[in-house]
């Protein structure tokens, strides 16, 4: 089993959970986060001052899936949350030993 972890647009979380949905993968979990990389932020002004906004509105994303759904996993976020721009996000992916379900004790894959 592997946990995708992806940081994306906030105008994408739509169009990546209809592409996790379109390939089978239903159980996700969705935070809002906020952040920057490369493009640290813009200015703007408010009321005729200008000010700095660094930490930009961003959407996490966690998926835990089994090893054969990571590939279409990372496919499926990758085409639908691109926009080709500075600050599409980032995917990341590390191995899960174990998933248990609370409710029954359910371990494995099965528990997902």
């Amino acid at each position: 089993m592997h946990k995708i972890e992806a940081i994306i647009q906030p105008s994408k979380l739509d169009a990546v959970k209809d592409a996790l949905v379109e390939i089978g993968i239903e159980g996700m979990t969705i935070l809002e986060a906020r952040g920057h990389g490369r493009q640290k932020g813009h200015t703007e002004f408010y009321r005729g001052r200008e000010y700095t906004v660094d930490l930009l509105p961003k959407v996490k994303l966690e998926i835990v899936v089994s090893d054969e759904l990571v590939d279409k996993a990372e496919q499926a976020i990758l085409s639908s949350a691109r926009t080709g721009k500075i600050g599409d996000g980032k995917i990341f992916r590390s191995r899960i030993d174990e998933a248990i379900r609370i409710r029954n004790d359910e371990r494995g894959p099965s528990a997902l």
